[in-house]
């Protein structure tokens, strides 16, 4: 089975930035903990902090793996282009956010992208992306 961890704006500074928010693991070294956890799938790993970047390597996934884990940072909240492409695409797609989003500033209340993918799980810092590659993992 394979799928994809895609992660938008500034995500690749965690360990580095608000640490009280987002912890101090860098993403590459969690992933490389998801890959020892979940041994029985095929995972990748892509970052951008390009819109458009984002939304062509949905487009390029979209139709030939199993399964999205995406983490759209704050496009999730502005980008109706990104929502558009997971519309468009055939794979699940399960939406994480490290931090609580609805415990955040009012404008990140508000997800874009949420109904049309699979599912939210937000709040549970990392381990919110061992819940969805989970439910992508075990979904039928």
């Amino acid at each position: 089975m394979k799928i994809i961890i895609i992660n938008g704006p500034n995500l690749n500074l965690l360990g580095i930035r608000e640490k009280t928010v987002y912890g101090n693991e860098s993403f590459e070294t969690y992933f490389e903990k998801l890959k020892g956890k979940f041994t029985n799938l095929e995972l990748e790993y892509y970052q951008s902090n390009v819109e458009g970047e984002l939304i062509n390597k949905l487009h390029k996934v979209g139709f030939s793996y199993d399964g999205i884990v995406f983490n759209g940072g704050g496009y999730t909240h502005t980008s109706v282009a990104i929502s558009d492409a997971i519309a468009a695409i055939n794979t699940p797609v399960a939406e994480v956010h490290i931090s609580n989003i609805h415990a955040r500033e009012e404008f990140r209340h508000l997800s874009l992208i949420t109904k049309e993918c699979a599912g939210m799980i937000t709040g549970f810092g990392l381990m919110g992306y061992d819940m969805a590659l989970y439910y992508l993992s075990t979904k039928s």
